[in-house]
């Protein structure tokens, strides 16, 4: 591929929004991200976490895809046949609810249009919109395969689908059973723990009284801020050892509204210390009364209807909305004088749909559920046996802990949009599951739910690629290699993912147990507060708002440079504009590079090189091995700081500042190996850069080597030369002397490029003295002559030696404006330095100030006191008072 920008001298300046595009459409025109199944390097995959088709992706996903892309990339120029897969999810439940608000706008309820007119209505806007998330992919620059992108209702996958549900429906993991589920009441159906977001809320806890109103009579007193699930009350229960009730348990008590005796039954889950030590038992509207009832037998009518209104109790209250009827419910309980005591506010944690916002309400219905008993057990075992290796381990335990205590799981939802569950009723009430090429018997009616969504996208890893057929795509990248996502949702889709995986894994022969080899676990994307990002608090960032204002490669950075395994990442405008300016950075670094001949080929013998070429080839080399490992083990973060610090401070900050000096000698030998060493180190940060900024280096790496694109090249490796302990020291000896002799000269109130006459003693025996040149260049000193005046010393303790520094600097300061603003700073200094020890020297202000804040104080007191006393001292030096 020919790079457009690929020109032998670069742009005056980067702009991404010029580039960024047609270098992407460049890259997907070569075939670069095109995976060949027939290949016979060794396998990379990938499949994306696939984004909901209805919305757009937010920081978290553009995140997420910033880290596969990273690992993609290296291992596309490692030599990997690489696949990153892309698709997007049907999102049963957010598309269901947004087309029915899109019909309730026009006036209409799916009822009206029907089942299938609706899915109809559904696909359509489903092609209208999924366009919108392919599109911010190819904007953030993700390397995926275009053309094996799926989605999780294609008809590949409806067939994985419909083979996964018939095999385990005749190995007898998938049955029916009725079971309380979380209820939604706006949507009419079940939805999965993760759809259930929780909020604290201030309601009512009403104490009322079964039984005699006269207290020499049996009753019992019993507390609930859901005061309409009395309704469905079937018995009290009391702890066994209770004393004041020992005698009532066995006996039952009269339901104030229903035909209805109450039981009281012993049961150690309650709790004798808290409320009055009884608790009311509503089987079907609470899991924990659930429980119960299913220990004691009871009868467990279910009081609501799937809108959540009060149903079949044959009282006044039936046809009333909950909240109506826990109003209704405490008056006519109050009438009757069994209202004992409400207590107001009481706040309690409360239930709700994360798609429509109503309280979810617990409900026993019949479903469709998974025996996860021996599936979760192989997800566990797969783990523990390290056919999957968690990233961090530290998140092993939660893994365990979920998966060993796994309750069975509700496959079932009351929807239209979705995978219809493959079951088949008969007249005479049989049940048929027949195979994906068989037809039910005539006369037979399908059933109307469908499936959860997390059915379909737990088999992603392996539907995407051709499954059930033995497809080339299976037999080469499956199992993936590696699975990148939030460690909020390992349970609800990294654990189906597993036990799907399990499960088919058996069939697929040896090394094909698991969906994937490695599970990297990363954090969420917090804003620069450390908070959450939502958009209720308004803090969300949209990730394309920062692609148009700094780049796609500064969004990237920010986002990898935090990132490391099970770690949160806090990110605010700060962070992009310091990523922007990095790749300018690297660009003018670069751009100097070109027109100064640096180039890539073979470099001289290391023995000719100065000292100060082989300490950057060496440095090159360890940052080379420290990126590695970092991408190695997920830990983005230390790569990329690695990089960054070797580019700016080292490359840019001082080789490029020295190889300056070696440019400018009359030696063309001398600028020869320079321009090679410039051009090797450049080649390399470029190319270890590229997975994380592919843009810029792209341009930059393509005009440097005229080769064709940095997304094939090879990975670069460290070159295998002894490291130079000698220049090291060299170097870094030269860099504290030029550093503090710049301090020197910025105390003495010199201008920073002024030059000045020196004297130097002591470069001989700190071995500096072929560094004269540098030195010179870089700390801007001139060499002396006769009329040089000693004004100024300074010693600077190296390595192996002291070297003094003397300094003319006569005629070069204006000691009298020198003075005054030596003299203002003091000032400041000073009252800096009062205010904090003021403030410290205050006993209330110390009693109420959080620790932190102190510190803060106190580090200010000391740095006020050192400024006090190096301006004192300078002004002193000054002739000032």
């Amino acid at each position: 591929m020919t790079n457009p920008d690929q020109t032998t001298e670069l742009p005056k300046s980067w702009d991404p929004a010029e580039h960024e595009a047609e270098i992407y459409q460049g890259w997907v025109d070569a075939g670069y991200f095109t995976a060949d199944a027939s290949s016979e390097k060794p396998p990379f995959s990938i499949v994306i976490p696939p984004p909901n088709v209805n919305g757009s992706l937010h920081m978290g996903h553009a995140y997420e895809h910033v880290l596969m892309d990273a690992l993609s990339r290296r291992r596309r120029m490692q030599g990997h046949e690489v696949l990153w897969l892309p698709g997007m999810d049907h999102a049963a439940i957010a598309m269901q609810t947004m087309v029915e608000r899109k019909l309730a706008a026009e006036g209409v309820t799916r009822d009206d249009i029907g089942r299938e007119k609706f899915i109809e209505r559904v696909w359509a806007e489903k092609a209208e919109i999924s366009g919108t998330i392919g599109g911010q992919m190819r904007r953030l620059g993700d390397s995926v395969d275009w053309s094996r992108e799926r989605f999780t209702m294609d008809e590949g996958l409806s067939r994985a689908v419909h083979t996964v549900f018939k095999q385990m429906f005749d190995d007898g993991l998938i049955y029916q059973a009725e079971r309380l589920v979380n209820w939604s009441p706006v949507l009419k159906t079940a939805i999965s723990d993760i759809e259930v977001t929780y909020a604290d809320v201030e309601g009512e806890l009403i104490s009322f009284r079964y039984g005699s109103l006269d207290d020499a009579e049996p009753h019992i007193v019993v507390a609930t801020t859901r005061l309409e699930t009395m309704l469905g009350d079937t018995a009290i229960a009391v702890h066994p050892d209770d004393d004041r009730y020992r005698h009532l348990i066995g006996t039952e008590l009269e339901h104030p509204f229903v035909d209805r005796r109450i039981p009281i039954v012993a049961d150690d889950y309650v709790d004798p210390e808290f409320g009055s030590g009884a608790v009311k038992i509503t089987p079907a509207h609470d899991p924990n009364d659930f429980a119960i009832g299913q220990r004691h037998e009871l009868p467990m009518p279910t009081i609501m209807d799937a809108e959540a209104r009060i149903a079949d109790t044959g009282t006044q209250f039936d046809g009333m909305d909950r909240f109506e009827a826990r109003v209704k419910v405490r008056e006519a309980l109050a009438e009757q004088g069994r209202i004992v005591k409400e207590v107001r506010p009481y706040l309690h944690s409360v239930g709700h749909s994360e798609r429509t916002g109503e309280p979810i309400e617990p409900r026993l219905s019949m479903q469709w559920w998974i025996d996860v008993s021996t599936l979760a057990r192989s997800a566990g075992d797969a783990v523990r046996n390290g056919d999957t290796v968690i990233h961090p381990k530290s998140m092993e335990s939660r893994w365990f802990a979920w998966v060993d205590d796994m309750h069975d799981w509700c496959i079932s939802r009351q929807l239209w949009w979705g995978h219809r569950i493959p079951i088949w009723y008969g007249p005479d009430g049989e049940v048929v599951c027949p195979g994906p090429d068989e037809t039910a018997p005539e006369g037979y009616v399908q059933e109307t739910d469908v499936l959860d969504t997390w059915f379909s996208s737990g088999l992603w890893p392996f539907s995407t690629l051709g499954w059930p057929e033995r497809t080339e795509d299976l037999e080469k990248f499956y199992p993936t290699s590696v699975l990148v996502t939030g460690y909020d949702i390992l349970f609800f889709w990294v654990a189906r993912m597993m036990m799907f995986g399990t499960y088919v894994g058996k069939d697929l022969g040896p090394g094909n147990a698991v969906p994937f080899t490695n599970l990297f676990l990363h954090g969420l994307v917090r804003d620069e507060h450390g908070r959450k990002m939502s958009k209720s608090k308004g803090n969300g960032i949209d990730p394309l708002d920062w692609v148009e204002r700094f780049g796609a490669d500064a969004l990237r950075f920010t986002l990898a440079r935090g990132a490391n395994p099970g770690s949160d990442i806090s990110v605010g405008e700060d962070h992009a504009q310091s990523s922007r300016n990095f790749a300018t950075k690297l660009y003018n670094a670069t751009k100097f590079a070109l027109l100064n001949g640096a180039r890539v080929g073979e470099l001289p013998d290391r023995a000719s090189l100065t000292v100060v070429d082989r300490w950057i080839l060496d440095r090159l080399d360890e940052v080379l091995a420290e990126a590695d490992a970092g991408f190695e083990a997920y830990e983005f973060s230390k790569a990329c700081e690695s990089l960054y610090h070797f580019a700016w401070d080292e490359v840019c900050d001082w080789y490029l500042e020295l190889a300056k000096v070696q440019f400018a000698e009359d030696d063309p030998v001398r600028s020869e190996s320079t321009a090679l060493v410039l051009g090797t180190v450049l080649d390399g940060l470029l190319r270890t850069l590229s997975p994380v900024i592919p843009f810029v280096t792209e341009v930059l790496w393509t005009t440097l080597t005229h080769e064709e694109s940095v997304v094939v090249a090879p990975w670069p490796t460290v070159s295998g030369a002894e490291r130079d302990a000698d220049a090291a020291r060299h170097v870094d000896d030269l860099q504290r002397l030029i550093t503090e002799i710049r301090r020197f000269r910025s105390d003495q109130g010199l201008r920073p490029g002024q030059r000045v006459a020196a004297d130097l003693d002591g470069l001989d025996a700190a071995g500096l003295t072929e560094s004269r040149p540098h030195l010179d260049a870089l700390a801007r000193l001139d060499p002396t002559g006769d009329d040089f005046t000693v004004t100024a010393t300074i010693d600077v303790r190296l390595s192996s030696a002291t070297v003094t520094v003397r300094i003319d600097t006569s005629g070069t300061v204006d000691v009298e404006a020198e003075r005054k603003r030596v003299g203002k700073d003091l000032a400041a200094a000073e009252k800096e330095l009062a205010q904090t020890s003021a403030k410290l020297g205050n006993d209330q202000f110390l009693s109420k100030a959080p620790d932190q804040v102190v510190a803060k104080i106190r580090a200010r007191r000391e740095l006020a006191a050192e400024e006090v006393e190096r301006l004192g001292a300078k002004l002193a030096a000054l002739g000032g008072s």
